[in-house]
């Protein structure tokens, strides 16, 4: 039965030109009976220390899979923020996202060994604290779109979470949602340009709206003029190795049968895959070439969720002109910002079919990333 996403949702008209992202005319204000979900890693950062890199991506996907199938594949508002992720949903569609967020909460702790914290924040909560939910649709290819949040609502309902308010509960123990669709393919992705640079960029507090987006501009700016716009995805598509380094948690992420048989036809279908895509034997309608075009052009490097999050292939002398512009803009109040710098990115996938365009590809840094800059914009500030 179709709920209220596409109404709202699908109505947004895509934008392209990445530079566009903080014209507030590509905003809509979210319906006041909507509800924000948002999920994060507790102590992400102790992960990260132990190289667990891969279980706290698999961990950010995972949310968006399962509320995404739980809806029936239909579109909806999310973003991916490495650690974590934060989506919109109808009131028609919030019993199932309850469902798959608790489900999600319960498949973390129990085959990721991690806690995944949750909640669902009504927008009614939201706009009666002074904040808002607005959101953009940017489109960085012909085959689908990613959405965009301001208004301070995101950074509302996280800190709500966090205070262990409109929190949900993990599901009972053995509970899996259903992640089809998750995987983690892929080989870490070297930079080729230098360095891979994590960037996250805040407004301060009580910061004037129109210098903040004078700096996001100025960066953005900045980037599009670098090759490929800092792009961290090859342009023949990220490595492909077999087996493949992300097997196990695949494995963890499919339903039903012992682990051992799981890991058994992951690492069967892998080996098929791996081989169509190695030396580019189309089967039916499936193109080992289209498609890797495909996951280049889908690759989510770059967003907007009340902060300009992104993971960059660039030159070093681009990460310190980005350094400096921010620094500055710390220093008279506009911005607070924390930067990583790696080797390599990584991506975990989601696609529930390889026939359509639309599969999504999330990009972080492959020695930290987004949780890395979360940690460094949270040391500055003290």
């Amino acid at each position: 039965m179709a709920g209220g996403s596409e109404i709202f949702y699908g109505g947004i008209p895509v934008f392209r030109g990445f530079a566009r992202l903080m014209d507030p005319a590509l905003y809509s204000p979210l319906p006041e009976d909507w509800s924000i979900g948002i999920a994060d890693i507790v102590d992400s950062t102790g992960a990260i220390a132990a190289q667990r890199y891969k279980a706290v991506n698999m961990a950010g996907a995972a949310v968006i899979a399962a509320v995404t199938n739980a809806l029936g594949g239909r579109e909806f508002p999310f973003v991916f923020g490495g650690d974590g992720a934060s989506f919109a949903v109808a009131p028609a569609d919030l019993d199932r996202a309850r469902e798959a967020l608790a489900a999600t909460a319960r498949w973390v702790h129990d085959d990721l060994d991690l806690v995944l914290r949750v909640a669902l924040v009504p927008m009614a909560a939201i706009r009666a604290a002074g904040a808002d939910v607005r959101v953009a649709r940017f489109g960085p290819s012909a085959n689908l779109s990613y959405a965009m949040f301001s208004g301070g609502g995101l950074a509302y309902a996280d800190a709500a979470m966090k205070r262990g308010a409109f929190a949900v509960d993990p599901a009972p123990q053995g509970t899996q949602p259903d992640l089809s669709g998750l995987s983690c393919r892929f080989e870490v992705m070297p930079s080729a340009r230098g360095l891979i640079l994590s960037v996250l960029v805040l407004p301060a507090k009580n910061a004037d709206p129109a210098s903040f987006r004078k700096v996001i501009e100025d960066i953005v700016v900045r980037i599009e003029k670098s090759p490929d716009a800092g792009r961290p995805v090859p342009a023949s598509g990220p490595p492909l190795h077999w087996p493949p380094q992300g097997m196990e948690y695949e494995a963890r992420a499919r339903r039903g049968g012992p682990l051992a048989l799981r890991r058994a036809v992951v690492l069967t279908f892998a080996l098929w895959a791996y081989t169509l895509m190695r030396f580019n034997i189309p089967v039916g309608k499936f193109a080992p070439k289209r498609y890797l075009q495909q996951v280049v052009e889908n690759s989510d490097f770059r967003k907007f969720d009340d902060g300009l999050r992104m993971i960059l292939d660039c030159t070093p002398e681009l990460a310190a002109d980005i350094e400096q512009r921010l620094a500055a803009a710390a220093a008279q109040g506009i911005v607070r910002y924390g930067l990583h710098r790696q080797d390599a990115a990584m991506m975990t996938c989601f696609a529930p079919s390889a026939l359509r365009s639309d599969h999504v590809h999330f990009i972080d840094g492959a020695r930290g990333g987004y949780a890395s800059a979360a940690t460094a914009l949270k040391a500055r500030a003290v």
